[in-house]
């Protein structure tokens, strides 16, 4: 089994991608060769590509040129359109509750990317409905229930924010710490009742960068039961290889204990791959001997058996 907490199908597809049969950094066709069973926590990036002056710091920041951008409501439904197209076609099968996790095949955990598009915490009751089981609560950007990494006041969780967690949690929702600022993290792991997630990030210890989490972060993550994906963002690792992916896995399970590494790749959503990490299909080239499916696994599904109803 396979589960990776971070790719980005819709926003690939979006940008003009062959997400079905495409050879690039993921697809349909090579989640198949890599596992018979996989779930990708899906993203619904719901933002339109603009240029202004944050695009010019987000890309100072990363280290490469990024985009700024605004929310939208028309690109969340029209990329939940293409998962349950997916779905239709026979391609994937969406999550919708815990019995789901036990269907064959490529299983979706849709996930929003950001709290943007929500005026109010009641919201999720609507992304319920839409089976989305992952909410991220920022992405680059502060929001009204939490502030993100690059915030120029670290506010950390608002009080509508924490009506949102105690919701996610009652309603089965992940909450996803990835882009999320420091105090926000604290915050968030002060408040839940469930296992929190850090889809897509990586240690602040072996690259000091704004969306690496610190010591005391990653502590914060594992106290509530979570997990931390360890993601192939360049400008995140220590150097640009595999070997940056593996160092960051290794000190997580040798730091915090091998029960709380996962993998959140970021596929689909990247311009910039690791060397001899490509593409999807070198996942197992990661593994630790001897943690092979805590890695691969077990540590994600138990997250999203202690989330999902």
């Amino acid at each position: 089994m396979f589960i990776d907490l971070h790719e980005d199908f819709a926003y690939a597809n979006q940008m003009g991608r062959d997400i079905i049969h495409g050879k690039g950094q993921s697809s349909i066709e090579m989640l198949k060769n890599v596992d018979s069973n996989v779930i990708i926590f899906s993203s619904i990036f719901p933002h339109i590509d603009v240029i202004n002056e944050r695009s010019a710091e987000l890309s100072s920041k990363y280290g490469f040129p990024i985009k700024s951008s605004n929310f939208s409501f028309d690109i969340l439904l029209s990329q939940l359109k293409v998962y349950y197209y997916l779905e239709r076609a026979g391609y994937v099968s969406i999550l919708r509750s815990k019995e789901d996790l036990k269907k064959p095949g490529i299983k979706f955990l849709l996930s929003l990317e950001g709290t943007d598009v929500l005026k109010e915490y009641e919201d999720i009751y609507i992304l319920k409905e839409l089976n989305v089981f992952n909410l991220g609560l920022t992405w680059n950007y502060d929001t009204k229930f939490a502030s993100s990494c690059f915030s120029k006041k670290d506010y950390g969780l608002t009080a509508e924010g924490e009506e949102l967690v105690k919701l996610a949690n009652k309603l089965g929702i992940i909450i996803d710490l990835a882009h999320a600022g420091k105090r926000t993290v604290l915050d968030v792991c002060s408040v839940t009742s469930k296992p929190v997630i850090i889809s897509h990030g990586n240690a602040k210890r072996l690259k000091d960068h704004e969306r690496n989490y610190d010591d005391e972060e990653l502590e914060c993550i594992v106290k509530t039961g979570g997990v931390i994906g360890i993601t192939a963002i360049t400008s995140t690792l220590p150097e640009k290889t595999l070997k940056g992916i593996i160092e960051n896995i290794k000190y997580i399970g040798e730091s915090f204990g091998w029960d709380y590494v996962a993998i959140g790749t970021d596929f689909l959503g990247i311009s910039e791959v690791p060397q001899g990490f490509e593409n999807v299909t070198k996942i197992k080239d990661l593994l630790i001997e001897g943690h092979e499916d805590q890695i691969l696994w077990r540590n994600a599904y138990r997250v999203i058996e202690e989330n999902l109803s």
